[in-house]
Order: C-alpha cells, then structure tokens, then sequence
C-alpha cells in the first residue's frame, strides 16, 4: 500500500477559462519555489517524481493559467529548476489537468484521491476523514480531520474503497477512547 508520490493533493474545483471552457480538475505537481539566478528560473518545490513532468516544453498551470517551460535544468540536490513563458510568483501552485496522470499500479493510490475520504476501523468505529496525506521517509502517513495520523502500510490499512469514499484501517492502530 502506497501513495504515488508523483502529485500532491487536487485543487478542488473547475479550473479557470484558460483550460478551455471546460471544467477540469488540476492535480498540483509542485510550487515555485526560491529564485535560480537573475534570468526568472526558480527551484521547484514539493516536486514530481516524473522526470519529464518538469522538461522543457512541457505544459504546466500556474493558479490556473497555462504556462510552458521554456527552460529546464537540475539544480542542487537534484531539484528541478525551470523558466516559464510568463511570470509565476513563489508559492504559486504548478499543476496538470488530472487527465494526464499515468495510471498507479494496484494497491497504490495518488494522495489527492484518498483526501477527503471517511477512516473507519474495522468494526465500524468512524475515525474521520483524511485531511491530507503526509510524505514520509519510510511511508507516507494519512492525517485525519480528527487529528489522528494513520501509516500508510498494508498491517495498518486494510481497504481503500475509492467508490464508497472509504479506508479501513486494522484494529488496534487506534487507542479505544476513554469513557
């Protein structure tokens, strides 16, 4: 059980007219992160593990609006470095059209479908909705509304039911509540 961690959670909500007229779903990829240089190249952070996600002229949105990158390169670390046809501001969110993920091989799962989606224990004891799903070095961990944080591993996640908009987490992961 894993979470691909190509993409960070969905900007929910129909996209700007720039899209198209239509309304698609953008899946944030990263955020423009420090400047590299004087030439308006940036790093980008919380970055795809795509490779090609982030090669020149491939497409991104920046806060909805089509952008193109005209320049890429690795900086330190490895990060991406990239220049855009337009002017994006640090912080802003780079995404894709949905559309345009690959598939994930089965038992894996992109952070932005499990977001939102009901936690309950086996025994029918809701736990709450996961909130956001946090990277980790080992694995990723889910963080519930209720502020309960979950590892994202098969001993503790027992069903991922995308149709149902439900998680079934193992009993015993949970403390029982004190009276």
């Amino acid at each position: 059980m894993r979470c691909a961690r190509s993409f960070a959670p969905a900007r929910r909500g129909p996209a700007t007219a720039s899209l198209s007229r239509s309304s698609t779903e953008l899946v944030a990829v990263g955020r423009v992160g420090r400047p590299h240089g004087l030439d308006g190249s940036f790093f980008v952070e919380q970055a795809s593990d795509d490779p090609e996600r982030f090669a020149k002229g491939a497409v991104l949105y920046v806060d909805g609006e089509r952008a193109e990158i005209v320049v890429s390169k690795h900086g330190s670390g490895g990060r991406p470095v990239i220049h855009l046809d337009r002017e994006a501001r640090r912080g802003a969110e780079l995404a894709v059209p949905r559309e345009t993920l690959p598939p994930t091989a089965e038992g894996e799962y992109y952070a932005f479908q499990l977001v939102g989606l009901q936690v309950e224990e086996e025994g029918g004891r809701a736990l709450g909705r996961v909130a956001q799903v946090a990277p980790g070095v080992a694995h990723d961990v889910l963080e519930l509304d209720s502020g309960v944080a979950l590892p994202l591993v098969e001993a503790c996640v027992r069903e991922v039911d995308l149709d149902r908009g439900r998680i079934l987490i193992a009993a015993g992961f949970i403390e029982p509540q004190l009276p």
